[in-house]
């Protein structure tokens, strides 16, 4: 009887010591784990929620990454904006509304245009904010920078019937007086010495005693025969005018005159920016306020020339102008100029003063600002 046992095709194969070991450890991790307490607390909670269509709560859910991006750029843009308001009003505080830093008027608000003159003044006109005229800015410092230029500054008012005489005769006499006023103080031929026709012609012929003292002081001028009592010169030969504006303010009315007469009183003030003609930029400017009375006469009751004004009044007051020279021109002095004579005896005035009456005193005095 041998010892080697029977092979029995029922009984189960030996398997090495080593691949078992393998097969038990890959079942181990495999094999599904028992879950937790909690774990089965909170699956239970669950189930039951959804069985009620309830929705968890999101956990611990933040605000969306894009929605954070956008609210820290609308703090961005914002901070910028606030950031270049404060550096525009620390530049220029007096934008801000109600002026806390000052007066609260802009620059373009103190420059712009006066509205026209429609009663005489009471006071001068305030000071403008210091600063030297030169070529690009003659008017730099005056308060005529805010005056109408040449003949806008000088307007007729609405015509009415007055006196007797028709709405148009009224109109007729306001057209002249401002023709005059424009021929005799803003054609460049008058104010460069060109005989000043066109205002001549203006004039009624049968006046001799005014036309003869004109025609003299144009031709052979001195101190009784003046044309710059009516005309505004200046030598050719020693300034020249800068830029083709002058400044004019002042008014016009009308009343009835004697005899049916339409009588016109006009007061303007021009001024005048000039230069030496030597090449010198240097500016200076000159003040001449004018006085004018006027009469559009009735040639049914008086021998006159129709159409043709009488003149009442012509008078003026210069401001920087040589005194005592009687030659037919404005002579303009200059800052840089030294003393050339004595000193002036006359009162210290200013003459874009308005407010006053032309003073019949002719003496020589100095101007508080040009």
């Amino acid at each position: 009887m041998s010892d080697k046992p029977s092979e029995d095709s029922s009984s189960t194969p030996e398997v090495p010591d080593d691949v078992w070991e393998q097969f038990a450890r890959a079942n181990e991790k495999e094999a599904p784990k028992e879950p937790s307490a909690r774990a089965r607390l909170v699956t239970e909670r669950l189930r039951q929620q959804e069985s009620r269509g309830e929705s968890p709560e999101a956990w611990r859910a933040g605000p969306p990454v894009l929605e954070r991006k956008r609210g820290r750029r609308v703090w961005t843009v914002l901070g910028l904006l606030l950031a270049l308001v404060v550096a525009v009003v620390a530049l220029k505080p007096s934008l801000l509304p109600g002026g806390p830093f000052g007066s609260g008027t802009s620059d373009s608000a103190a420059e712009s245009p006066l509205p026209e003159e429609t009663a005489a003044p009471t006071a001068p006109p305030s000071s403008a904010a210091p600063a030297t005229p030169t070529l690009d800015d003659p008017f730099a410092g005056s308060p005529a920078k805010r005056w109408a230029d040449g003949e806008a500054g000088i307007l007729a008012p609405k015509a009415e019937a007055v006196g007797g005489r028709p709405k148009a005769d009224v109109a007729q006499a306001l057209q002249l007086t401002r023709k005059l006023l424009i021929s005799s103080n803003l054609d460049p031929a008058t104010l460069r010495g060109e005989r000043p026709e066109a205002a001549l012609n203006i004039l009624d012929p049968k006046q001799q005693d005014v036309l003869s003292d004109l025609e003299t002081g144009l031709g052979k001028p001195d101190a009784k025969h003046d044309p710059l009592s009516m005309f505004s010169r200046f030598d050719p030969d020693e300034v020249r005018p800068v830029g083709d504006v002058v400044k004019v303010r002042g008014r016009m009315t009308f009343e009835a005159g004697e005899g049916t007469a339409v009588a016109v009183h006009a007061d303007y003030t021009f001024v005048y920016p000039v230069v030496r003609t030597d090449g010198s930029t240097e500016v200076t400017r000159t003040i001449v306020r004018r006085v004018l009375d006027v009469e559009l006469s009735d040639p049914a009751k008086y021998d006159i020339t129709p159409g043709r004004l009488t003149v009442l009044r012509h008078d003026r007051d210069a401001g920087n102008s040589a005194c005592d020279v009687h030659d037919g021109w404005f002579h303009p002095q200059f800052p840089s100029d030294g003393p050339t004579s004595a000193p002036p005896s006359g009162p210290t005035s200013d003459p874009y003063d308005r407010s006053k009456d032309i003073s019949e005193e002719k003496d020589c005095g100095t101007v508080s600002r040009v």
